[in-house]
């Protein structure tokens, strides 16, 4: 995984660069996601409840940052003063965000920061306006399917969110209480680990999965089973059964 936020932009750039290309050799319309892990910030100390109590609006500054890095590293030749942006949403903290090329029109590449099921009539005014040529990038997305555009919409959304393939993602999600992590690159796909109580990163991908795809939540539960068959707060148990608590050991 990412070990700092300047690899994670580094791979991430290379990763969409990477996922443009092989979608132009399929002469495709470029529609991709990219999820990315926003670091807390300094001020972040662990007994925060909510590191971001602020949600979207806290965090669209930070965000706005490393998606002006990541266009910028993306677009070939161009620099981060050809990048423009507009608020699609002020209340929803979505943005558009348009790289220019200084090649060619048909390059520039238009992201859609935090965009949500209200945005969606938006997305498909920007997807129109974009045309077939261009890039069209949604970054950090606040849905996950087609269902969460509502009954009346779930139809016309779906066939929407087809048109996407993920460019680059590094997730972190809670499965069986444990910490898990999912990166996905263009060159490798998907891949999963977990960080246990030690610090220590453990890889539970297994063989006969399909790294197209985003590994299923029981999948990863079965495999953190085979790895790791005790739960976390078993190991925590022997660990103060044997070192006793954390404040009455001698330092």
């Amino acid at each position: 995984i990412p070990a700092t936020p300047s690899e994670q932009t580094r791979r991430a750039i290379t990763s969409t660069r990477d996922t443009i290309s092989k979608i132009r050799e399929a002469n495709k319309p470029p529609r991709i996601y990219v999820d990315y892990l926003i670091p807390l910030p300094a001020e972040t100390s662990d007994a925060d409840i909510d590191p971001w109590p602020g949600g979207l609006s806290q965090q669209y500054p930070y965000a706005e940052k490393i998606l002006r890095e990541i266009l910028a590293g993306v677009v070939e030749d161009s620099t981060p003063d050809k990048c423009s942006s507009q608020i699609i949403s002020a209340s929803d903290c979505c943005g558009l965000f348009i790289q220019e090329s200084p090649n060619s029109p048909e390059l520039d590449v238009a992201a859609l920061l935090f965009p949500g099921p209200d945005q969606f009539d938006q997305m498909k005014q920007i997807e129109e306006m974009v045309g077939p040529k261009r890039t069209l990038l949604v970054f950090n997305r606040q849905f996950k399917r087609a269902e969460d555009f509502g009954f009346f919409k779930k139809k016309e959304a779906q066939a929407t969110l087809d048109k996407y393939q993920w460019a680059f993602a590094f997730q972190e999600i809670a499965c069986r209480g444990e910490d898990v992590k999912l990166v996905f690159e263009q060159n490798v796909g998907w891949k999963a680990s977990l960080i246990d109580e030690n610090g220590k990163e453990i890889d539970i991908m297994d063989d006969t999965w399909d790294v197209s795809l985003r590994p299923d939540y029981l999948e990863l539960e079965k495999k953190i089973n085979e790895v790791l068959p005790e739960p976390l707060w078993m190991r925590k148990m022997q660990e103060v059964s044997e070192k006793g608590l954390k404040f009455q050991r001698k330092q």
